[in-house]
Parts: structure tokens; sequence; C-alpha cells
């Protein structure tokens, strides 16, 4: 969380070695008070001039000036902290969004609270006694939006991220377009000739897997091309037994595994190992995200990157737009595929 500030000394930060102030700062620019507070409180486009307002922020930057935070706090009525709700932190993916929220946040004094479910999903332990006293607002994944309802985090300022915009609850959209990204994934097994595939997906209820499921539906709609789906938890070792039961359980084998997740790519690959199956010669395995994971597996995985930092970052950057009284369009991050070693035209044999 954020302190409060106090004002610090400059170099120039007034007689007798005090701090400088808002009225030593409008001294130095030649402006007005209420000037310092626009430039400085980021909101001088279109009042202030770009030249005045640089003016400002060089004589802030070399009074050594600092907001007094704790009084503008009281001023506002913000405590300037936001509530990060993601599952539980298995999946390093989270981890990066909240690196993006927290930079953004800390260049607009905010601190970054962080919420996981200690189930993954579902609601957990309110960590405040009054959330609305504790938050200004908050940034909330939908594969862990019921724990919205524990911290009534549905009244407060709310951005969602991977979710429905026609269904959401929150202010504002941030989304990952995981639909083209499962686009760009069967039009690479489609040009490398695959024509039979095994949809590894996850078996967490939420929005951003059944937009998967969709869009590898459509991009296959009349290629001929046949899809079985299973269903497996988030875990390497719980992909591992579905894949080895899938691959098992009689009938063509598929040529290609696609997954929702690189941690599910990862256990079709261990799966495919303890069945005498080579990757990508017998079978090639796709990913979803671009962890750390898909390139410490050999063959590394072929996958889509998501930009989590980006995602973080432009959530964070909705809320504050969101508190200014803002409503910001939903947003669809570009993802892009990495092709690597785990995908390859399928066997002629």
């Amino acid at each position: 969380m954020t302190t409060s500030g106090t004002t610090s000394k400059g170099p120039a930060g007034g007689s007798g070695g005090r701090a400088a102030t808002s009225r030593d700062v409008a001294r130095a620019a030649g402006v007005s008070q209420a000037a310092v507070s626009l430039v400085l409180g980021d909101k001088w486009r279109g009042r202030v001039a770009e030249a005045t307002a640089q003016r400002v922020r060089t004589a802030a930057r070399e009074l050594g000036y600092r907001p007094n935070l704790a009084a503008r706090n009281l001023r506002l009525g913000r405590t300037r902290t936001a509530l990060l709700v993601v599952p539980a932190l298995t999946n390093e993916f989270f981890a990066r969004v909240y690196t993006g929220a927290s930079r953004v946040a800390a260049e607009h004094g905010f601190g970054v609270v962080l919420y996981p479910s200690p189930e993954g999903v579902g609601p957990a332990r309110d960590p405040f006694d009054s959330a609305r006293a504790a938050l200004d607002g908050v940034i909330a994944s939908s594969m862990a939006s019921d724990a919205l309802a524990t911290i009534h985090g549905d009244e407060l300022p709310l951005v969602m991220l991977d979710s429905d915009p026609a269904g959401s609850p929150g202010a504002a959209v941030v989304n990952l377009d995981i639909a083209d990204g499962m686009r760009q994934v069967t039009e690479h097994l489609l040009s490398l000739g695959h024509r039979s595939l095994l949809h590894l997906a996850s078996a967490v209820p939420s929005w951003t897997f059944d937009v998967r499921a969709r869009a590898l539906a459509d991009a296959t709609r009349g290629t001929g091309v046949s899809i079985r789906r299973v269903a497996a938890p988030l875990t390497v070792e719980g992909a591992r037994v579905v894949t080895e039961a899938a691959l098992t359980s009689g009938g063509p084998r598929p040529t290609a595994l696609v997954s929702d997740d690189d941690m599910l790519a990862a256990g079709a690959c261990k799966a495919a190992r303890r069945l005498g199956l080579r990757v990508p010669e017998d079978l090639t395995v796709t990913g979803f995200d671009d962890l750390t994971l898909a390139s410490a597996v050999e063959p590394e995985l072929t996958t889509v990157r998501l930009p989590a930092e980006d995602f973080g970052e432009h959530g964070m950057r909705a809320l504050l737009a969101v508190l200014d009284g803002e409503r910001p369009p939903p947003v669809a991050l570009p993802v892009n595929l990495v092709v690597r070693g785990s995908s390859a035209p399928p066997a002629t044999h």
C-alpha cells in the first residue's frame, strides 16, 4: 500500500530548510497555485498550455516538491488504494498483471492490494473491516469474480478483466483478444495439415475459456476438421491424467492437441512421453499464455503470447479514468502466436 506522503526538501526548498510548498512552485514557475494543482494533479490538458505545464513540472522537480498526500486524500475522500482480485497465484500470468497495474498505480500515487482466492476461484475471506472505507476501487479478473460478493466489490468503482463486455458488472472492461489468439493457433495448425484435433480445455468455468472454445469451433467450421473436447483442472498433473485417458480411449488418435493454457500443454507433453509418443513428430501440442514454462519444457511450446503486464497497466488506467468520472470504452489488447518446436506437420504414416 502507499503511505501518506509529506513534502520534502529540495535544493531551493524555502528559507530555513523548510519543505517546498505548492506556493513555492507557483512562484518559481510564474503561475497561480491553481495552475500548479492542475498540472501536478494531471488535469491540466485543455486548461493549461503545454509549455506552462512543463515549466511547473520543472520547478517542482528542482525544488524537490512532493505533494502532501495525506491532506490531499482527506480533501478528496480517497485512500488512493486499489484492489486487484485474481485467482490463486499458481499462475505467473496474474503476477505479471499485478506488476503492470502497480507500476501505473505508483505513477499516480496509488497502491495496489492483491487479493487472491485461496481455492483459485470463488470467494475468499474478506481482508477488510469495510472495503468501502479501505479502497477506492477494484480491478477483478472474471476468473475470480465470485470473490467480489465477499468484499462487496461490486459496490465500489469496478474494472473487469477478461470479462464479457455485454454482461459485465464493471464500469469498464479490459480484455485480451483471446478469440484472435485461438484463431491464430487454428490457422497455424491447418496450415501444417492437421485435420484431427483434441481440445484440452480448462475445467474452470470462465468467460475467457468459453471464448477459446467458440473461437476454435468458428475457425474450423467448414474445413472438415474434427475436434474432440476434454476438460482438465488447471494443473500440470491434472492435464496429464486427462490427456492420457483421452489418448488411450480408442478410435483414431488426434494429430494435434490444442490447450487452453501452457500448464495444460505441459501436462499433455508429459502424457505423450509416458505413452511413448514424440512431440511434435507423433503429436503436435500448443499452449496459451506464453508463461516461463513454455520455454522451459522440451521441445519448447508453440503458444499464444498474452501481454500480461500491459493488461494490468490498462486495467489500472481504466480504473483511474472511472475514478475521474469517465466511462472508458471496452479495450481488447492484441495477442500473437509464438511458433516453437512443439508444432509440426502430422506424420505421414
